[in-house]
């Protein structure tokens, strides 16, 4: 993969370097069960990260050679939003798994998640709009248009089900809202809607749905049941107790032998803390936070404000799962299905994060060319 000058080096080594660990740990939790469980090659989940990741770098390689104001033109953003909207419409066809349509399958063990990419094709137009109508954001038809659109896709995404992501996608349009100069009528009228509804929405959609109402138990007393429905989180705690500062060592994880279910995709970082110990993970957690400084830079540095928006976007959707992740391995949040960003099993996750890293470095690139004119 060639190089942009210009582009930011430490994002793209940091991101290179997760990628890569990524398919390490892969291979380390996935191999037993391949075997095992799906009689299958142990390097079957190994193989298909390795050719997703380099179709990623080749999506990240396009898009870092691709002048982000390319998603500046409006035919380019409502074809994202329309075909997004009708993936995410056209999963609802599919046969579920484990009782969720999250995933459009092509055969040949084919499948896409659309709403990884949908998050992006929202963030792409949310940074349109509010550059667009900046000075006019807390005007009621612009406030309304964005939470509409938004609105639209959470609501789809969270019929699949999966709540992780349309929060997710919420969260980071609220922070850009604020980031915009959303005016305090917004936010106050944001939080006496959260209070009046917000018991209601939880009795319909938590409370009287039994998974989830179980998931909020158990990360409120993860100890109660150990062996039933606390039996996931506990095995994570096992693992991450186990790995000690320096870790059993790569490949010796006893959790993933049976014990912790969803061991290469949520939960790859229990099994990373078990086998390279406090180091591993801290190195992890330090990654992020180095993802987040450079994405954060390289939008402040913008040279117009759609920049600064579609960057701070990108930069807050890959650390914001990340933190999300790792705080739920952790014990931090209820149970959700909300990938580490470079590292779970997960194609659409990381050509996702891939490309959309690409963008961040064309507009590094781009920052550097306008300082050396």
């Amino acid at each position: 993969m060639s190089y942009k000058p210009g582009s930011d080096k430490v994002l793209l080594y940091t991101v290179c370097i997760l990628t890569f660990l990524g398919i390490v740990m892969v291979y380390s939790a996935s191999s037993v069960h391949a075997t095992a469980k799906h009689g299958e090659s142990s390097y079957v989940f190994f193989l298909r990260q390795l050719i997703i990741a380099g179709i990623g770098f080749a999506a990240l390689w396009v898009f870092m050679h691709v002048d982000y104001h390319f998603f500046l033109k409006p035919r380019v953003i409502k074809a994202g939003i329309v075909l997004t909207a009708a993936a995410l419409f056209f999963v609802f066809k599919q046969d579920p798994v484990n009782g969720a349509h999250r995933w459009i399958r092509f055969g040949g063990g084919i499948s896409v998640q659309p709403s990884e990419f949908a998050k992006l094709a929202v963030l792409i137009f949310i940074a349109w709009f509010i550059h667009r109508y900046e000075k006019e954001i807390n005007r009621p038809e612009h406030f309304f248009k964005i939470c509409l659109l938004t609105a639209f896709f959470a609501i789809l995404i969270g019929h699949e089900p999966d709540y992780g992501q349309a929060f997710t996608l919420c969260l980071i349009v609220a922070i850009l809202l604020l980031m915009a100069g959303l005016a305090w009528r917004y936010i106050a009228g944001a939080v006496l809607f959260a209070l009046t509804f917000g018991p209601l929405l939880f009795y319909y959609l938590v409370y009287k749905v039994d998974y989830r109402w179980k998931r909020v138990m158990v990360f409120l007393n993860p100890e109660n049941d150990p062996t039933g429905d606390g039996w996931q989180i506990s095995q994570s705690f096992i693992a991450i107790g186990s790995g000690g500062f320096r870790g059993l060592g790569p490949g010796d994880s006893k959790q993933k032998l049976f014990f912790l279910s969803e061991s290469s995709t949520d939960f790859i970082f229990a099994i990373i803390c078990e086998e390279l110990g406090l180091i591993g993970a801290a190195l992890i957690v330090a990654a992020f936070m180095i993802i987040f400084y450079r994405g954060m830079r390289i939008a402040l540095k913008s040279n117009d404000r759609f920049g600064f928006y579609l960057g701070a976007g990108i930069t807050l959707m890959i650390t914001l799962q990340a933190f999300i992740n790792i705080s739920m391995v952790l014990g931090m949040l209820p149970t959700t299905g909300i990938a580490l960003p470079f590292i779970s099993l997960g194609g659409s996750s990381l050509l996702m994060n891939l490309a959309a890293t690409g963008i961040l470095l064309n507009l590094s690139y781009q920052n550097k060319r306008t300082e050396a004119e």
